[in-house]
């Protein structure tokens, strides 16, 4: 893409898709309630608190708490949506997410932000790295990874009809818009091919689909091209888009700001190891923790780039 053409994007954080689809929700489904943290001006649902305060819970820094809370609301026939940060949502609250909602099959979507690296300056403690790996290993917990915030505010409200737990991962930073505000329509489990290519697959999530394209647009000017997947579901995986993909190009480079452990790069190896064996490589987080910086110096720092993503592509088409 050239400057020019980027000057032209526009970004938004993808956590404020969820704090406009709360709006939209609430004044839709009276049935809908709101739980935060303490953290509803970083989640963005305090404009859902100022226009229904009844159907919303503060619940104070105790995020075990408040899962615990949603799952009673939940049981009584109210559509919840909780908002922390991911890195708290997820650790903190893990047991009472498996336990309560999860085992009960629960209508609690789980909506946090801050999730990756580039919650920036907060650092490592702040930093959610194994929150999809995580929820992704809860028995009938669906996991969503908008990439952007257009997508983000699909899934959310797309969220308050799906039956049983979800868990949808937000980002503070701004990224790029890539989807049609006025067309894109989410489908749960289902990815969306964004370029078509024949030679390598990129399965991507969240910020990383737009650096897929990027990457994409350089491998093209080298006579490489590839096929660029936004993956949206992690779980259920659209394995027949997966399956497909493979096929045509026999390699797949996976993308994710996430560790490799158990996230993206580990559902879509899993399934292909079974199923289509091709080679394959991950780009994403190799087994460390977060540090503080901006977004852009971390993304860089771990190797979380278009850049990264050709090289990982040409290494694979080239072998």
């Amino acid at each position: 893409m050239s400057k020019e053409a980027e000057k032209q994007m526009t970004y938004h954080a993808t956590r404020q898709g969820y704090g406009e689809a709360l709006l939209e929700l609430g004044a839709e489904n009276p049935n809908v309630v709101v739980l935060d943290a303490d953290l509803a001006k970083s989640t963005t649902s305090i404009a859902f608190k100022k226009h229904f305060p009844k159907r919303f819970f503060d619940c104070g820094i105790a995020e075990q708490g408040m899962m615990g809370v949603a799952a009673g609301l939940a049981a009584s026939g109210k559509v919840c949506f909780t908002g922390s940060f991911a890195m708290f949502a997820t650790g903190r609250a893990f047991e009472p997410v498996r336990n309560t909602i999860a085992y009960g099959n629960l209508n609690v979507n789980l909506c946090p932000t801050h999730a990756g690296i580039t919650v920036g300056a907060d650092g490592s403690s702040h930093q959610a790295l194994e929150d999809i790996t995580l929820m992704r290993a809860i028995p009938g917990m669906k996991v969503v990874v908008p990439a952007d915030y257009i997508e983000a505010k699909r899934a959310v409200k797309a969220a308050a009809k799906i039956k049983g737990p979800v868990y949808i991962r937000l980002g503070r930073a701004p990224t790029p818009d890539i989807n049609d505000a006025e067309t894109y329509k989410f489908e749960l489990g289902k990815a969306r091919v964004l370029r078509e290519g024949r030679d390598v697959s990129i399965v991507a999530v969240g910020l990383m689909v737009y650096e897929a394209l990027q990457a994409a647009e350089a491998l093209a000017k080298e006579g490489i091209e590839a096929e660029v997947i936004n993956l949206i579901t992690v779980k259920p995986l659209d394995k027949d888009t997966v399956l497909k993909s493979a096929k045509k190009t026999g390699r797949v480079v996976t993308a994710e700001w996430h560790t490799l452990i158990g996230g993206v790069g580990s559902a879509v190896s899993e399934f292909l190891s079974q199923n289509q064996p091709c080679p394959l490589a991950m780009v994403g987080i190799e087994g460390r923790f977060g540090q503080s910086g901006s977004p852009d110096e971390l993304l860089k720092h771990y190797g979380l780039t278009a850049k990264a993503i050709k090289q990982k592509a040409k290494k694979l088409v080239s072998s």
